[in-house]
């Protein structure tokens, strides 16, 4: 038993744990502090430490939790104690170490959630092994007088070996005998059961240790569903809604079988003095399934800690994913990565840079989908994070990005490269799909003229490349650019034994033999090009018949279709290529001359033949410039012969040309290609992320000038990155009086110096000697010797031609033979001019162009893509820059240019880790990978990272960036430090620092703030959206309230219409039958005659058939002009005659139309028999007619009189919003009011 409770502990009594224990990495937060993994420095073990600080605010708290573990850590599912230690930090505060076992499993809720993620979920038995064990731990508690009052998932720990342990005894309360209870409410809200809550407020509530039976009923629940009950509402929210709630059950416990619901059930009574106890539960039939099967169910558990470890799920993973957490360590970096990489979890973060070690085996890791616009620490590391953060950084900062890949050759930076372009295209979402095809396409491209296998790499890139993709500020990718830099072009004719040419050359060959065009290419099927020739590699099974170099000359010519070569284009390149081939296998022999100089000659006339023609130049002046040069001496060319060695040196030097000028026009071909368009418009700069993909460091037995300059190169890479990780950071820390820890690196400015420094620099002694005919290799090592004084050259003994070099990455040994004449590197005059004159388009514009400082042609007709003749005329010498430029100096002002687009935009890295030598998979040699962290500086990153603040942002522009985060969004405050501090405050960050002009934040910061950024804007888009949609509503509504009050007004004018109709029909009829009864003979009126014209209108419609011309459709307005049918009589005249007046003239109301006192009937000649019986009916006709009349004009009247409120309420609107209407009713009720007015002028 444990002493009670209540008596202080003297902590000074306890050992200090820095003498025993050294902390590995941080692993998580306990109740009362933070939980670290750490390493024993005597035996080795590990173990884990909750470290309390401070410790003066929770004793009581803290000797519970010791007095619990000392004495009940010795049972199998509680975790075992190992001792309490005491460290004294008067500066810090003192902090109390609590060293315990360490689960490495994670909790079950990291297995739960991480099952559940993945599509799965726990199986039954699982759960049921996972409670039985929890419930034995809990009996040993209980029988101890001991109550957890914690129990939740968390707090239910596993190891790799499929043990349960529980955890976390700091609020557990310890009974002086089994039947006292307690009354203080502590816990997690989530999991308390209803009696620890009603404590709160009732001050005579008691409860006992079936409180943790009721946490453990939540949390098999949260075992099966993955959260407690109420997990979504606030805790206090929860606390009130648990007393008063019904029991909680499963979300679906349809799924689940009824023991297990029924276990849930017994767990979760109300009542706690109904609950059964925790011996009861282990008897209940749901736990006793697992009888027998102990070993079964703890093996397959340890099966699903180990996936759900691999996926990355778990929350308090063994191998955490960032190294920078680690209190740094080589042994524990080099430890975390090798047991990573033996579970093919290749990456890893030191902060913000990525560690990718080559599994040298092909790997699907993940979906591009998962890293789109994620928070870098959702997701296990992966190259697709790093172009995902550099996407989001280019679009919400509008600046340009960076991407360097470094590492030594062999270590995956080509692979890396091909992943970011990946996943950059995939973000860009490429308006025009064959652009984004086009964009993959590209590396592979270039990399099968400029990549060769060497002896440490199949793959190796033999040329530096910066691929610079191009986008809209909207973040769309709209082209592509490539730069290329240091073409290795000697290996075109030499190779090192165990290496082999460019990759392309045995691709064409391998191709061409399999379309049956060798012969068409001069090139032979039995015997194997000079070129091509090792000893290891034989024609026919290792060229010819190699399935994997034809498979890639198809895709390699399917990348030059897609991207935009013609036909014409790429038999020119298969022209040159063989043309290379064919020249390098003309042999010479030595002729002796009469003047008794060595003299050459071609022995193999057949072959030069072959050469010229595929140069498209003439045999004779080949040999002529291969055997033979001019000088130029007083005024007078003189030819003279060449040696054999120098005719062959002749020969590789036109080889050599011909492939870099061909290389160099291939890129800036694709540049042509894939150019954005300039329909873009100047507002649109664009944006550019550029990916550089450099050879990588090297160390061969013989190293010659091209690993130096390649390892030049890195020099420059790692200096870089020295100078944006640790000078210009640690630089601000004192310009803005930020107190920040100083970090020790390996600073190489003094071997960059050393090669680059002008006068006395390597390379600038190199060019010096260059310019001497007599110089030899030999006086150039020399020279090196007295003049580079420095503790990182040196003379190795015994070594003729040999120089030491300390590089960063480590001692490299160069031999100097051919340094001179490969810096020289010169192609004759004769040579130059031989070629212009080729019939080939191709092979001209390659020897036309000048060098620029780089060494780049600087090709005309670029902007088009013309492969044409390009016929600038330059000098030859101009040509090749023989007098000025040497390879050194290209090189140097390669590394210039190269810096410059590096340093215009913000960086992000990328180190490849060689696992091993061997190129094998799942091999990992520590020494080597150790190595490796050493000289790249990735542990000096871990602390800087950490301690360090590697985002300083300007005031001015954080707050432009961040003030939307804490301030309303269309008032923008002022750019000072309170703003910022307010900003930050508000987003409850910490560890940030104000400087005196900028906020220095860690390199987490940034993200999460960017974060919160997208996530604000997407909520005030959501708003506007749902605004937008609201306003759009209203508008449409009145649009269609519009339309049917002009549909009623349409309709009111089409009834009045028709009315009117009906009663003009009616008058008609009774007109008629007027004019009918009185048969009035025609031939006395002097106003109309049948057939004639009558007050203008033309009689011509007298074979229409109808007899009366009122008989007009409805609603139809007769024009003024339009001509009547023929008039039969003098009263059709009379009343045709009145209409057209009143219709010419003002709007009439004439009272007495056909009254017996108008003047036509006092004129019209009577009878003496019919004359008064006609007058009398005509009378009475008459004035029923009238009566009608009246009648009819006041139903109109009565009509228009109840629709003319509307009308006038409607007129207002309608003039005041027809412009926003859709239709001009307008229009159609100006047509009505028309129709109305003659419709009235009709019916007077």
């Amino acid at each position: 038993m444990f002493p009670q409770s209540g008596k202080s502990i003297i902590f000074d009594t306890f050992p200090d744990p820095t003498d025993t224990w050294e902390i590995i990495e941080t692993i998580g937060k306990g109740t009362y502090g933070k939980v670290y993994k750490v390493l024993n420095k005597i035996d080795g073990s590990k173990a884990a430490v909750k470290i309390l600080d401070p410790i003066h605010d929770i004793d009581e708290e803290i000797e519970a939790e010791y007095n619990i573990l000392k004495a009940l850590s010795d049972h199998s599912n509680v975790v075992k104690f190992f001792g309490m230690y005491y460290q004294k930090d008067v500066k810090n505060g003192d902090q109390l170490w609590l060293v315990l076992e360490l689960c490495n499993g994670g909790s079950v809720t990291d297995l739960a959630k991480g099952m559940l993620k993945r599509g799965d979920r726990m199986d039954e038995a699982i759960i049921a092994y996972i409670i039985h064990e929890a419930l034995t731990g809990l009996h040993h508690l209980h029988i101890n007088k001991t109550i957890h009052r914690d129990v939740k998932g968390n707090n239910i720990l596993l190891t790799t070996q499929g043990g349960v342990k529980l955890v976390d005894f700091g609020v557990s309360a310890q009974l002086t005998n089994t039947r006292l209870r307690r009354n203080t409410s502590v816990g997690t809200p989530f999991w308390m059961a209803p009696e620890v809550i009603a404590c709160e407020q009732q001050l005579d509530s008691t409860y006992d240790a079936r409180c943790d039976v009721w946490s453990l009923g939540i949390t098999a629940i949260e075992l099966g569903d993955g959260d407690p009950p109420l997990s979504d509402l606030h805790p206090m929210r929860a606390l009130f809604k648990i007393p008063r709630n019904p029991p909680p059950t499963l979300y679906q416990p349809e799924l689940w079988s009824d023991h297990f619901n029924d276990f849930i059930c017994k767990c979760l009574i109300k009542d706690f003095e109904l609950r059964p106890n925790v011996l009861d539960l282990l008897q209940h039939v749901f736990i006793r399934q697992i009888v027998g099967r102990e070993r079964i169910l703890q093996k397959q558990l340890m099966e699903l800690i180990d996936l759900n470890q691999q996926i990355g799920t778990t929350g308090k993973t063994r191998y955490r994913h960032d190294c920078a957490c680690l209190i740094s360590s080589q042994n524990s970096v080099t430890e975390q990565l090798q047991r990573r990489y033996a579970k093919d979890q290749i990456y890893t973060y030191v902060g913000d840079i990525l560690i990718a070690v080559n599994p040298f085996h092909k790997m699907e890791l993940y979906s591009p989908q998962m890293y789109i616009g994620a928070k870098r620490t959702a997701n296990p590391p992966h190259i697709f994070a790093v172009a995902d953060i550099a996407y989001q950084s280019m679009v919400s900062y509008n600046a340009d990005q960076c991407i360097v890949i470094s590492g030594e050759s062999g270590a995956g930076k080509t692979e890396s490269a091909h992943l970011l372009v990946e996943q950059l295209t995939v973000l860009g979402k490429a308006n025009n799909r064959s652009l984004q095809e086009k964009i993959l396409l590209v590396n592979n491209l270039v990399e099968a003229f400029g990549n060769a296998c060497t002896a440490i790499n199949d793959n190796s890139s033999r040329f530096g490349k910066y691929l610079e993709m191009k986008f809209t500020c909207g973040g769309t990718v709209v082209g592509a650019q490539i730069s290329e830099y240091l073409l290795e072009k000697s290996r075109v004719v030499h190779q090192a034994t165990g290496e082999k040419n460019f990759h392309i050359f045995y691709y064409i060959y391998a191709g061409l033999a399999e379309r049956k065009k060798l012969a068409h290419y001069k090139l032979s099927d039995s015997k194997t090009p000079k070129y091509l020739f090792n000893e290891h590699i034989k024609l026919g099974p290792d060229i010819v018949n190699n399935t994997f170099y034809k498979e890639q000359f198809d895709s390699v010519e399917q990348c030059f279709k897609v991207i935009g070569f013609t036909l014409e284009e790429l038999g020119s390149v298969y022209s040159t290529l063989a043309a290379i081939l064919n020249s390098g296998d003309i042999e010479f022999t030595s002729v002796a001359s009469e003047h008794q100089t060595d003299k050459s000659n071609i022995s193999n006339i057949a072959v030069l033949e072959n050469a010229a023609l595929l140069l498209c130049i003439r045999p004779d002046e080949l040999q002529e410039a291969l055997t033979s040069h001019c000088v130029v001496a007083r005024g007078e060319t003189i030819v003279r012969p060449n040696t054999v060695d120098k005719a062959t040196e002749v020969r590789d030097a036109m080889g050599k040309a011909l492939y870099g000028r061909l290389f160099s026009w291939i890129v800036n071909r694709i540049n042509t290609l894939l150019r954005p368009d300039t329909h873009l418009g100047e507002d649109d700069k664009g944006l550019n992320i550029g990916i550089l993909d450099i050879f990588g460091f090297e160390n061969f037995k013989r190293n010659s000038f091209e690993q130096l300059c390649i390892n030049i190169a890195n020099e420059q890479i790692q200096f870089y990155f020295n100078q944006h990780i640790f000078a210009w950071e640690q630089d601000e820390y004192l310009n803005e009086d930020v107190d920040a820890r100083v970090i020790e690196y390996e600073d190489n400015r003094p071997l960059l110096d050393l090669f680059l420094q002008k006068p006395m620099g390597m390379l600038s002694l190199l060019d010096e000697e260059s310019r001497f005919p007599q110089a030899t290799d030999q006086t150039l090592v020399e020279k090196f010797e007295d003049n580079l004084k420095s503790k990182n050259f040196w003379r190795p003994k015994r070594v003729d031609l040999g120089f030491g070099i300390h590089h960063y990455a480590g001692k490299v040994i160069y031999n100097a033979a051919g340094f001179l004449s490969k810096n020289r590197d010169t192609l004759p005059a004769d040579i130059v001019l031989l070629l212009r004159s080729s019939e080939n388009q191709l092979i001209r514009k390659l020897v036309t162009h000048p060098l620029t400082k780089t060494g780049k042609h600087t090709w005309s007709n670029s902007n088009s893509g013309d492969t044409g003749t390009g016929e600038t005329t330059h000098h030859p010498r101009e040509s090749t820059n023989m007098r000025t430029q040497t390879v050194a100096s290209y090189f140097r002002y390669s590394l210039m240019d190269l810096l410059s687009k590096m340093v215009a935009g913000q960086p992000h890295f990328v180190r490849c880790i060689k696992p091993n030598n061997d190129r094998q998979a799942s091999k990992f040699d520590r020494e080597k990978v150790l190595v490796q962290l050493r000289y790249t500086g990735v542990l000096e990153t871990a602390k800087i990272r950490r301690q360090g603040y590697s985002h300083r942002i300007l005031y001015t522009n954080f707050v432009n960036r961040y003030y939307i985060l804490a301030f309303h969004a269309h008032k923008e405050p002022d750019a000072s430090p309170e703003t910022c501090a307010a900003i930050l405050e508000k987003t409850k960050l910490e560890n940030w620092v104000l400087g005196k002009t900028k906020v220095f934040l860690k390199y987490y910061h940034v993200e999460t703030l960017n974060l919160m950024v997208r996530q604000t804007i997407d909520r005030i888009v959501l708003v506007q959206a749902y605004v937008r949609g609201w306003l759009g509503a209203k508008r449409y509504r009145k649009i269609l309230e519009k339309r049917a009050q002009s549909a009623v007004a349409i309709q009111s004018g089409q009834y009045v219409v028709t009315t009117s109709s009906q009663n003009y029909m009616s008058l008609q009829q009774k007109l008629n039958e007027i004019i009918l009864a009185h048969q009035i003979n025609p031939a006395n009126n002097g106003m109309f005659v049948k057939g004639q014209a009558v007050n203008g209108f033309a009689a011509n419609h007298q074979q229409s058939g109808k007899s009366d011309f009122f008989d007009l459709k409805v609603c139809r307005t007769p024009r003024r002009t339009q001509q009547p049918k023929t008039l039969n009589t003098p009263e059709d005249s009379t009343y045709y005659n009145l209409i057209h007046v009143s219709l010419t003239t003002s709007i009439q109301y004439p009272g007495k139309l056909l009254d017996v006192d108008d003047q036509y009937y006092q004129g019209l000649p009577t009878s003496k028999s019919t004359g008064a019986i006609a007058g009398d009916r005509r009378t009475s006709l008459t004035r029923r007619a009238s009566l009608e009349r009246r009648q009819s004009i006041e139903q109109r009247r009565s009509i228009e009189r109840r629709q003319s409120s509307a009308r006038r309420q409607s007129s207002d609107r309608r003039q005041s919003t027809a412009d926003d209407n859709p239709y001009d009713y307008r229009k159609l009720l100006r047509k009505t009011s028309q129709r109305r007015r003659l419709i009235k002028q009709y019916r007077d």
